[in-house]
């Protein structure tokens, strides 16, 4: 019966914050229309409003997982493997992160690179759990999770805070199964990260500049985003979509070029860039709000950008990177050896970013399976099938 709720559960979305079997997005998905799978779903309902309030389900429901195994099977493999072996590892949560702007082994970069890994792997763990049923999962997902959101004080520095796009994920997939206590922290941690991201963002002059119109806003508006359509709260929601309306205004141009290509010369900072909008927009898209051909006043869209870089990605242009950057920083990577910032772009750098637009719209799956003909191992468990 656990089983069947967490089942049911996943499958739902939001809908006047009630959960409620919906997913019209999800590609190629049946709905059971019988009365009797309608007043078992009504009986689960009932249950998951008592229990859970996450509602973006950004992942595919389990059934989905099962029923397209050929597309997943090595994901979920590699996957489950993976957190298999890190199953009694201890949390490393800590109170601040900070990678922005420095290099290995200056400050806390090493540190803080190590303790992010965990909440790549708090993703990964609620993927497990919900491919496999194994309780297992589902314990170690609540013992790191309610470690982070009771340790970690946000910074509001976005490119520092940009993996906890993996918690959000964890916690939007395990909610209606986690202890009250976990549970409700998060929720008051999420809650407080997504509000004062936009309470930052609105209190800046218009027109936005510097780092609230370059990548740094893309990673704002991520974050917004995915807290507010986990949390189903109906006026963070209605602020992610005005920021991220907002920001591809500001950042990208009719034409499909960003901020960012301007500032840094490099196709590395476009990826950097639209990855965290095709994420935001994906969240979206789970409440079947479309946001990828959405467009600016000034008439720019993501879909734009994404068919702007198009070409670079399938080699018929090339760029060499960072040549004409107006950003010290890079030089100083350059410098350091750090791979990336000098010489050709590699097209495969975008590798999860098309495999994350092809699950927005099916015409960049073939960008997607040139670059790479498997996605990432999360993204083939999450999202097994690109849309049509």
């Amino acid at each position: 019966m656990a089983r069947m709720v967490r089942t049911m559960q996943c499958r739902s979305v939001s809908m006047g914050g009630v959960s409620t079997a919906a997913a019209t997005d999800v590609p190629r998905r049946r709905e059971t229309k019988t009365p009797l799978a309608a007043m078992l779903l009504g009986g689960m309902l009932l249950l998951g409003v008592q229990h859970a309030r996450a509602a973006m389900n950004f992942c595919a429901a389990p059934a989905l997982q099962a029923s397209e195994r050929t597309n997943a099977d090595l994901g979920v493999k590699a996957l489950v493997a993976n957190v298999q072996a890190h199953l009694n590892d201890p949390a490393h949560a800590v109170a601040r992160l900070h990678t922005e702007g420095t290099l290995p082994h200056e400050g806390i970069y090493d540190q803080s690179v190590e303790a992010e890994k965990d909440l790549d792997l708090l993703r990964d763990a609620a993927l497990a759990w919900r491919a496999t049923s194994d309780d297992r999962y589902l314990k170690f997902v609540d013992r790191l999770l309610y470690a982070w959101v009771t340790t970690y004080q946000p910074s509001f520095n976005p490119i520092d805070e940009t993996h906890f796009e993996g918690l959000i994920l964890a916690y939007d997939m395990t909610a209606s199964a986690l202890p009250v206590k976990t549970r409700n922290a998060a929720m008051a941690f999420l809650t407080k990260l997504a509000n004062g991201y936009i309470e930052q963002i609105d209190a800046q002059p218009r027109p936005l500049t510097g780092t609230y119109r370059n990548n740094w806003q893309s990673h704002r508006v991520k974050l917004i985003s995915m807290a507010a359509f986990t949390l189903d709260n109906r006026k963070m929601i209605d602020a992610a979509q005005r920021l991220f309306i907002e920001h591809v205004g500001d950042n990208i141009a009719p034409d499909g070029s960003t901020v960012d290509f301007a500032e840094r010369d490099a196709l590395h900072y476009v990826t950097y860039d639209l990855q965290p909008l095709v994420t935001a927009a994906l969240a979206a898209r789970r409440h079947n709000r479309n946001w990828l051909p959405q467009r600016a006043a000034s008439g720019a869209s993501l879909a734009a950008a994404l068919n702007w870089l198009t070409p670079y990605a399938l080699g018929t242009k090339t760029h060499e990177e960072f040549v004409h950057s107006n950003v010290p920083f890079d030089a100083k990577r350059r410098e350091a050896g750090l791979p990336g910032y000098a010489g050709p772009w590699d097209p495969k750098s975008a590798t999860e970013l098309f495999h994350l637009a092809a699950r927005l719209d099916g015409r960049y799956a073939p960008i997607a399976l040139r670059l790479a003909p498997t996605p990432p191992a999360w993204l083939a468990v999450c999202l097994p099938l690109p849309a049509r």
